[in-house]
């Protein structure tokens, strides 16, 4: 009898394992690895999106806020946004599957009835282990994505990068834009000076097209700030990288011109240069253009020395400290725009070769201001008569240094440019003219008007013969006081490489304001605006590259499903 109920029972068992393995196993098994492949993909796309979503700095994919500015998301951010889902992800569809499987083990073969339940246990967990092959697809899948997202993204930027930096190029050659510092003890030529970030402060060292963005970088704050000048980059406050001065506004969008005056001491530099200023500004008020200082206190020098000249007096005497430069931006109407830096140190700085090593503005500037101080001149100090050295010495203070001696000492310095100092302007400036037309031996010059040639007579002609061998172009010009401001212009708009002087008839006329006026600081360009999402939101950029993986993610499940699907309505057809 026992051999029968074991015979029964066995084969219940094979008639069980029979239809189970021929029957339940080839519908359970497909279905449940459907079932279990979904699910993974599920819990894949729901941590993707709980991690591509957010905006906030601290997600569950952390954005370090940078020292300065956010690198480009596609360069390393979107790598960590992929560790993070993956990591987070796989951990956590093993351990729901492990968990799955253990408790259909011990319900479906913890007593006797698991000898008959086996097919379906195995059919089970096959389709929930072999779900793992299209979940690592689906990763695969998703890897290649991000990587295609990148090389497609990392191609537009760099396409991007090169494109704006040539544009700069272009418009920087194109403008013969020059970038120097003009404070003491610096004077360095700029590549690309610091940008400050009118939101927090911080200062941008590389504000160009590259890691950190093509158009914009976004500061540590949150703001965004143009990488160039034709986008705006101008309109930041500008720093120079080499000493932190600050510089023009406007820097790398007109060119800066250094205009050095050389000459001896008490040659009258100084007083040259504001009335240079002051000639600039009544044409460039004659011609509907402006002029204004950089520096308040250089506005407030300027209107003390034209109060001092309409006494009659004459400005006081330059300090001894190597210059700032006297910063002054000019915009005339058609192209003239300059920023020019006005070089005027004391006649000292001239007077031996050392002091002349520490004026480095020199090795920048293709123009260059010869002051010559008249009665400085050995030839004129023996022609003067004693009723004219008197009249000279009541009326101006006058150089003990030989202008030769210092033309000299300059050129010998210059000389070590890689152009062996070669310039493209040099104004030949005679200067206490009203004075010196007042005297025999300067009479001629007031006559004739041939400044070169009386130049040449008073023994500075071996001088103006050097100065012509390494400059493209000499001028010479008299100045007094009573000088014609027209005239003055004229030459300070030559050397400066502003626009020549308007046609006859060119010019409106100028009026007695337009001479008097005092020029001031107003800016010649609007702020940079502070614009952004706030320093705890990651960039516009990173939520741009999230989404269009979180949007391709998206394509991949729905995809994913409906094959999954069209494969189960084929495998079952009802």
């Amino acid at each position: 009898m026992q051999i029968v109920i074991v015979l029964l029972l066995a084969a219940v068992w094979a008639a069980a394992m029979w239809l189970g393995f021929w029957y339940v196993f080839p519908v359970l098994f497909p279905a449940t690895l459907i079932v279990a492949g979904a699910a993974a993909l599920g819990v894949y796309y729901l941590n993707a999106c709980r991690t591509l979503a957010p905006s906030a700095l601290d997600g569950p994919s952390p954005v370090a806020a940078p020292d300065v500015a956010y690198r480009n998301y596609l360069l390393v951010q979107v790598w960590r946004d992929w560790w993070t889902i993956s990591r987070t992800v796989v951990p956590q569809v093993y351990r729901i599957a492990s968990g799955i499987v253990v408790r259909l083990t011990r319900t479906l073969l913890g007593g006797l009835w698991g000898f008959f339940a086996f097919p379906i246990w195995v059919a089970l967990c096959a389709g929930i282990v072999a779900a793992a092959v299209p979940a690592a697809a689906f990763v695969l899948a998703l890897t290649v994505l991000y990587g295609v997202v990148a090389a497609v993204g990392l191609a537009a930027w760099l396409a991007c990068v090169l494109v704006l930096a040539a544009v700069e190029r272009v418009f920087m050659a194109y403008g013969r834009i020059l970038q120097t510092c003009p404070h003491p003890f610096c004077y360095e030529r700029i590549g690309l000076p610091e940008y400050e970030c009118p939101g927090c402060g911080a200062r941008h060292a590389r504000l160009s097209p590259g890691a950190a963005g093509a158009f914009r970088h976004v500061c540590r704050c949150g703001a965004r700030l143009p990488t160039t000048v034709p986008l705006g980059r101008f309109r930041l406050a500008a720093y120079c990288p080499h000493c932190g001065g600050r510089l023009p506004e406007r820097i790398g969008r007109v060119r800066v011109e250094p205009l050095p005056f050389v000459g001896g001491p008490a040659a009258g530099k100084t007083t040259f240069m504001f009335l240079g200023i002051r000639a600039l500004h009544a044409r460039a008020r004659s011609q509907h253009g402006r002029l204004a200082f950089v520096e308040q206190r250089h506005a407030q020098a300027y209107a003390g020395a034209i109060r001092e000249f309409r006494r009659g007096g004459r400005p006081a005497k330059t300090g001894p400290e190597l210059p700032l430069a006297t910063m002054v931006d000019v915009d005339l109407p058609g192209r003239a725009r300059r920023i020019l830096y006005l070089f005027d140190p004391a006649g000292e700085h001239y007077t031996g070769a050392t002091e002349v090593e520490s004026l480095r503005y020199l090795d920048h500037g293709e123009a260059l201001l010869f002051v010559v101080d008249p009665f400085a001149l050995p030839q004129v100090r023996r022609a003067l008569a004693q009723d004219e050295r008197d009249l000279v010495d009541h009326a101006a203070a006058s150089s003990e240094e030989d202008p030769a001696d210092t033309l000299q000492r300059v050129l010998n310095d210059l000389r070590s440019r890689p152009d062996q100092g070669r310039q493209k302007r040099v104004a030949v400036i005679v200067t206490k003219t009203d004075l010196l037309v007042r005297t025999e031996i300067g009479r001629c010059l007031g006559h004739d008007g041939d400044v070169r040639a009386w130049l040449d007579g008073v023994g500075l002609g071996n001088t103006v013969r050097t100065l012509e061998q390494v400059a493209g172009q000499v001028r010479y010009f008299a100045s007094g006081l009573a000088t014609e401001p027209a005239d003055v212009a004229d030459l300070l708009g030559w050397a400066s490489g502003l626009a020549p002087a308007a046609p006859s008839g060119g010019d409106h006329p100028v009026t007695a304001g337009d001479a008097q006026e005092v020029p001031g600081t107003a800016p010649l360009r609007a702020p940079w605006p502070v614009r952004g999402r706030g320093s705890g939101r990651v960039p516009a950029g990173y939520q741009a590259g999230r989404w269009a993986v979180l949007c391709g993610l998206s394509v991949l499940t729905v995809a994913a499903v409906t094959g999954a699907v069209v494969a189960a309505a084929e495998r079952f057809p009802f």
